[in-house]
């Protein structure tokens, strides 16, 4: 915390040094919670991008109140919310217009690892949204519940609740039992 309180300061008063540095430290956290809202990581990259840039331009008025990477955690599901229901609404307005999804972009594995990868993958994405983003923010970005609970402005209990009801779905999916 301290740390990034340092590199905010001196992203404030113009070090380039500490945006780049802010920049590695979070991206690959961001890019795996934008590319899974979005499934697909042409958009999740313009995601993670807008936010930084935005983050740039308006670091003088910034203030870090609690953590640097729960923040642009927010900023980002807030921003791949936005692009969800803007692509909803194309789709409204054009009926016959279908969202297709990217190709996993995982590196070359025995083909036991890339098959597990593919079927949990699949497993979350049939979650529901709530209970996909509380995974994948706990698990791949490292996020406490309370942290969680404070981006979504809803309760850790809520938060913990949704996550239990996540993982035990992800296990009835994987061992190929139905849910009832």
């Amino acid at each position: 915390m301290l740390n990034e309180k340092r590199l905010v300061w001196k992203v404030k008063h113009g070090c380039t040094e500490s945006m780049r540095r802010i920049y590695e430290l979070y991206k690959d956290d961001l890019l795996t919670l934008a590319n899974a809202l979005l499934n697909d990581m042409a958009s999740a990259e313009d995601v993670v991008h807008d936010v930084f840039v935005s983050f740039a331009r308006n670091s003088e008025n910034f203030k870090l109140r609690k953590s640097l990477k729960a923040y642009l955690a927010t900023c980002v599901r807030n921003l791949a919310y936005d692009r969800i229901r803007t692509a909803k609404r194309h789709a409204e307005k054009n009926s016959g217009l279908v969202v297709e999804e990217t190709d996993l972009n995982t590196p070359d594995h025995l083909a036991t690892q890339k098959e597990l990868t593919i079927l949990l993958r699949e497993a979350i994405e049939q979650l529901p949204f709530d209970q996909r983003e509380i995974i994948i923010l706990r698990l791949r970005t490292g996020l406490t519940f309370k942290q969680i609970a404070s981006m979504q402005s809803t309760s850790v209990n809520t938060v913990q609740g949704r996550y239990r009801y996540a993982i035990t779905k992800l296990r009835s999916l994987l061992d190929g039992e139905e849910e009832k």
